[in-house]
């Protein structure tokens, strides 16, 4: 009997190969970081055939540290960076272009002169979303009006189009040999091509966004058997049987299933999505409307969801670009090397603002900055920033939903950091708490394909496997949380109105 599930986690940064037992704990990690490319100011890029090679390296990886085969594995799920936009030629296998990144922000020009009838929210209701560069639409327009050929070549209908999962997927089951070329409903959800109700591309959206269909997936449910995988991989013949999104993936690991429940991913953004059921809810507070998942001819789940830009990736700057520190990991160090931010805030917002703003016209800013402030203050602010913007973020939650959340359930990388957490429930006023496994992306798309085969058996299974790590409780009081919320905002709107017709980059 196989007696594992294997996870493809397609991330930002890297890309990882893990494997799961039937409880739903991690045995093996592979991992590899992939090149960020930075071509010009607000282009974020990636190599999708780096990523690809890398993704065929880590399965490798994971099975060794294991000790295991292809004949110990039931099925192989996928979750992934979702609105990453990769196009390909079909008979070469080769991506025309680099993939644009989610955090790209080149298309504001399309975007404008889409929202030129109708504004942002024209298509909103049909889609759950606004226009914005965020998504994968707008990219795919870019490249079909700036790569040279593109537009021919997907009019004769020589090229794909998918997010990484479509990529990853294609790739698996054969590539230009009958690779299966397919997406779920949740990366389908996220292109602005996709009506909720039906869960299918929508014609007329296509057709004014001037996006040829022969290059789009199908869209399948989240948890069936889209294909078996090549006979050249280690898992040879192995059903790939679940493709999630990433952040839904981490709130199906988080066994959050029914209407109400909810979870926020602390990783390159933060990203805090609330289940609402067989329901659509459109907002009113600037959150996205999105599909939560569908298991096979099951009827869609819906969510909303708060989406954050930078959290993590301001942790990479500060390494990288400033070199404040060497690695990701003395953050904290660094950050308790003081008391209290001393008065800094850090707004990162380079990529524009996301929820609950939508301000494209947004930059990063540090502001409160005196003789006394070190780097360890403006570490701890930048900490601080992913707990308040995550607070912003709820407070659109609880507008919304009209119950106020009673505790966050939270995943990803940034929640060892027990300063985090801990500042995370002083801002809310909430309890914040961690799970035993907090690989919960990768595990929500173990979950996923381990369904479809026969693996566990129903939700319920899933829910026995979700134990409690630790759990932070609130140490301010309500005026003090004011008060600090109070200072946040106002940095925020320090970062308003930056870009505009004559400055457009450094």
């Amino acid at each position: 009997m196989a007696d594992y599930v294997l996870a493809i986690d397609q991330g930002t940064t890297s890309s990882r190969a893990i494997v799961f037992d039937h409880h739903g704990q991690v045995v093996s990690v592979g991992q590899l970081e992939h090149e960020q490319i930075f071509p010009k100011p607000g282009w974020v890029e990636h190599d999708a055939s780096e990523i690809w090679n890398n993704v065929r390296e880590v399965i490798g990886q994971a099975l060794a540290k294991a000790d295991i085969t292809r004949h110990d594995v039931k099925a192989v799920g996928i979750t992934n960076q979702r609105e990453t936009t990769v196009v390909w030629n079909k008979s070469t296998g080769k991506p025309i272009c680099n993939a644009i990144v989610w955090q790209d922000t080149r298309t504001q020009a399309i975007v404008d002169r889409l929202a030129e009838d109708g504004g942002t929210d024209r298509f909103s209701a049909k889609v759950g979303l606004p226009l914005a560069t965020y998504f994968a639409g707008t990219k795919l327009v870019w490249i079909l009006e700036n790569v040279e050929g593109a537009r021919a070549a997907a009019e004769a209908g020589e090229l794909l189009f998918g997010t990484t999962d479509t990529w990853v997927l294609w790739n698996l089951t054969g590539g230009p040999d009958g690779g299966v070329h397919a997406t779920d409903v949740t990366n389908a959800s996220r292109t602005l091509f996709m009506d909720l109700e039906t869960c299918q591309w929508d014609d007329e959206i296509l057709a004014i966004f001037d996006v040829p269909r022969s290059m789009l997936p199908e869209i399948r449910s989240s948890s069936e058997v889209y294909g078996v995988i090549e006979d050249s991989s280690l898992l040879r013949q192995v059903p790939v049987a679940g493709i999630l999104g990433d952040q839904q993936a981490a709130t199906f690991g988080q066994a959050a299933f029914e209407a109400g429940e909810s979870k926020n991913t602390y990783g390159t953004g933060n990203f805090l999505i609330v289940n609402t059921g067989e329901k659509i809810v459109h907002s009113s507070n600037g959150l996205l409307t999105t599909l939560g998942y569908r298991l096979g001819d099951g009827k869609p789940h819906y969510a909303l969801e708060g989406s954050i830009a930078v959290t993590g990736s301001l942790i990479q700057w500060l390494r990288d670009n400033l070199g404040l520190i060497r690695h990701s990991s003395d953050i904290e160090t660094l950050a308790d090397s003081v008391d209290d931010n001393g008065g800094v805030y850090v707004v990162p917002a380079f990529s524009g603002l996301f929820a609950p703003y939508w301000r494209p016209d947004a930059r990063g800013v540090i502001v409160g900055l005196t003789r006394f402030v070190n780097k360890g203050h403006i570490a701890r602010a930048a900490l601080e920033s992913a707990a308040f913007q995550t607070a912003e973020v709820i407070e659109a939650v609880n507008a919304d939903a009209g119950v106020p959340l009673r505790e966050l359930r939270v995943d990803g990388g940034m929640v060892v950091n027990d300063t985090l957490m801990q500042f995370q429930a002083d801002i809310l006023g909430v309890p914040v708490v961690r799970p035993a496994v907090i690989e919960t992306t990768a595990l929500g798309a173990a979950y996923a394909a381990g369904l479809a085969v026969g693996f566990w058996s129903d939700l319920g299974e899933l829910t026995a496997n979700w134990r409690e790590d630790r759990r932070w409780e609130p140490q301010i009081d309500d005026a003090e949380r004011a008060r600090r919320m109070r200072l946040w905002k106002k940095a925020v709107t320090r970062t308003f109105d930056w870009v505009d017709d004559d400055v457009s980059s450094p």
